[in-house]
């Protein structure tokens, strides 16, 4: 019990600083737009595992009427082939489509009754296999990510997309998203370069799950707030 207090005292003085911070650490919003391309589907590994890693540091982009979100991709899952918890496990159908798609393509899914969840699917067309996008730093709208969660960054620091069901309300992910191509110049929501060197990469377990749970698929940008769960994992 003391340990997780400390964690969670710990994650609160960090969170406060990530929300002082915020502004000057990142990029100015034109500056940021200007220099985030949108990935070919050729940059992207074709293996789960590979592309939960690789997609630490890139940029996640949601085109809008009201403007552009995006964010730095700091946490990932991998749900490879032939794993028990991944949706794609027991084969196709009408809900995990899009997992079946080319890497590179958007599924999201709804969970617990209240939250989206949006999956990057990572194996060749036809195979299953996706990567969750657990967490994120904001760079663009945040303002617009403080409306649509109803919360402050300024109060809630790293609240604001700390957790895939988190982010996905900050950044409008919902079923209209799923299916959509990630690498395509028509979509609306995008994978992007990055906006500044990537840090240095952790490998821990996943969390949440109740079947595969040691595997060690979780990627994470060390040093960083914004990354979800138990400080006590972060290896």
């Amino acid at each position: 019990m003391l340990k997780a207090r400390s964690g969670h005292s710990s994650a609160k003085v960090a969170g406060k600083s990530a929300a002082r911070s915020i502004a000057k650490s990142l990029p100015a919003s034109s500056a940021a737009h200007s220099r985030v391309r949108r990935l070919r589907r050729s940059e992207l590994p074709v293996d789960t595992e590979d592309l939960a890693r690789y997609l630490i540091g890139k940029t996640l982009v949601h085109d809008l009427p009201d403007g552009r979100l995006s964010g730095r991709i700091v946490e990932t899952e991998a749900y490879p082939i032939g794993d028990a918890a991944c949706h794609a496990f027991r084969g196709q159908t009408p809900r995990n489509r899009s997992l079946f798609l080319a890497h590179g393509t958007c599924y999201t899914y709804f969970t617990y009754g209240s939250c989206w969840m949006m999956n990057v699917a990572s194996e060749a067309h036809g195979v299953g296999g996706g990567v969750l996008i657990r967490a994120i730093e904001p760079v663009e709208g945040v303002n617009l990510m403080e409306k649509n969660r109803g919360i402050s960054a300024g109060t809630n620091g790293t609240k604001l997309t700390q957790g895939p069901g988190r982010l996905a309300a900050a950044m409008q992910i919902n079923k209209a998203q799923d299916g959509l191509d990630l690498c395509s110049s028509k979509s609306p929501i995008w994978l992007g370069t990055p906006v500044r060197p990537t840090g240095e990469i952790g490998v821990t377990t996943r969390i949440g799950l109740s079947r595969e749970a040691h595997r060690p698929l979780r990627f994470y940008e060390k040093g960083s707030p914004f990354v979800s769960g138990p400080r006590r994992l972060l290896v």
